[in-house]
């Protein structure tokens, strides 16, 4: 899994804010597209979520994997990496959050998907490229919304 996607939006709003609504997982199913279902399975003593499962419906794809969180003490970075899934076998990823004046901050999200079923290489850089592309547009639509 070296190869990685990694894409940025500027988001109308702090840190604080955009971490906010990345954190709230229970949300997710209402402004994420494909996800049908999302279920956090563990917090963290501050509670914030450390374990959680996504169902996931892309269409041509569906999927139920768990993910497992870490979360940068000062707030402005979370990262995962995959605990179990139907289609993959690894996933990391990270959203970081840059604030660079009041009411504005760079978010950059990384991913790296590895699937069970073999896929071209190119293929999947561009499904990783969509990927990152609706969750960063997805998330600038709710926190602006």
């Amino acid at each position: 899994m070296a190869d990685h996607t990694q894409q940025s939006i500027v988001v109308g709003a702090d840190v604080d804010a955009i971490m906010a609504v990345i954190a709230d997982f229970d949300a997710y199913p209402e402004w994420v597209t494909a996800a049908r279902e999302v279920t956090v399975l563990e917090r963290d003593t501050a509670g914030r979520a450390q374990r959680v499962r996504f169902e996931l419906d892309a269409g041509v794809l569906t999927d139920t994997y768990v993910l497992a969180y870490d979360w940068a003490p000062d707030g402005t970075a979370v990262s995962w990496v995959l605990e179990s899934s139907d289609l993959q076998r690894g996933q990391r990823g990270s959203y970081q959050l840059d604030q660079q004046v009041p009411g504005s901050t760079k978010v950059t999200y990384t991913l790296t998907v590895d699937l069970l079923i073999p896929m071209i290489s190119q293929l999947k850089r561009r499904a990783e490229k969509a990927i990152t592309d609706a969750a960063l547009h997805d998330l600038k639509k709710r926190v602006e919304g």
